[in-house]
């Protein structure tokens, strides 16, 4: 029986951060549950010790030498059979002990997020202009897709293993929540929300703002009224 559980955590140059995310995974817990963990670390080519760091912890690394953070994500899900898969950010802004609750809504659900905006956020985790530019994306999204989700942008996402199969991800970058969402709700899939408590990261952000807040929506865009382009 598939009792697997893929914790799947892009990453580039996250030595400050990486070690705190996967000694944060609730391993022991699922482990009661009756389930198999595996932490998968997509390393960017980083030039610190974030390889080193998250293979002495005990993840399994695959190092992809395509930049992008979709590209990382397309490349761990391939010929993924896991039952359930989770994927968050390697800077230490989500919190992995969410899983275990995110993995009860995917008892209901086939697609559950991490919502920041429904959950706890440190002082400064979020800047304002993200914080406005995100409600503006999602609800872009929400009306031209049909969903009711709170948090287009998270990074905290969950599958069951049926969805992970039926997704035909394209993009390489910072679109990759977007085209989450968009294959999920055409497919029929319902999304569930956990609130979960987001942080200061540590590091610089890799996000530009405004620049990839119009890049998104664009995607967005594109993505409903483009015959021509693929989704």
């Amino acid at each position: 029986m598939n009792n697997i559980i893929s914790i799947i955590i892009p990453t580039l140059n996250e030595e400050a951060s990486i070690g705190q995310v996967i000694d944060e995974v609730p391993v022991r817990a699922l482990e009661k549950s009756g389930y198999r963990v595996e932490i998968l670390v997509v390393d960017g080519l980083s030039t610190d010790h974030t390889v080193k760091i998250a293979q002495e912890k005990g993840a399994r690394v695959l190092v992809e030498t395509r930049r992008g953070k979709a590209r990382a994500i397309r490349t761990a899900l391939e010929g993924d059979d896991s039952k359930f898969v989770f994927m968050l950010d390697g800077d230490y802004t989500y919190s992995a002990t969410s899983i275990p609750a995110m993995l009860q809504a995917l008892q209901k659900y086939p697609v559950v997020i991490g919502s920041r905006l429904k959950g706890k956020r440190e002082k400064g985790a979020l800047r304002t202009v993200n914080f406005i530019g995100n409600h503006l994306l999602t609800l872009i999204a929400n009306i031209l897709y049909g969903t009711r989700i709170s948090d287009l942008c998270t990074g905290f996402w969950g599958f069951r293993r049926e969805v992970i199969q039926n997704l035909n991800l394209t993009s390489d970058g910072f679109q990759l929540e977007a085209e989450l969402l968009i294959q999920v709700a055409k497919k029929g899939y319902k999304i569930g929300e956990v609130p979960i408590l987001y942080r200061c990261r540590a590091g610089k952000a890799k996000l530009s703002g405004l620049k990839d807040g119009f890049k998104i929506g664009k995607f967005l865009f594109d993505k409903k009224f483009h015959k021509g382009t693929r989704s």
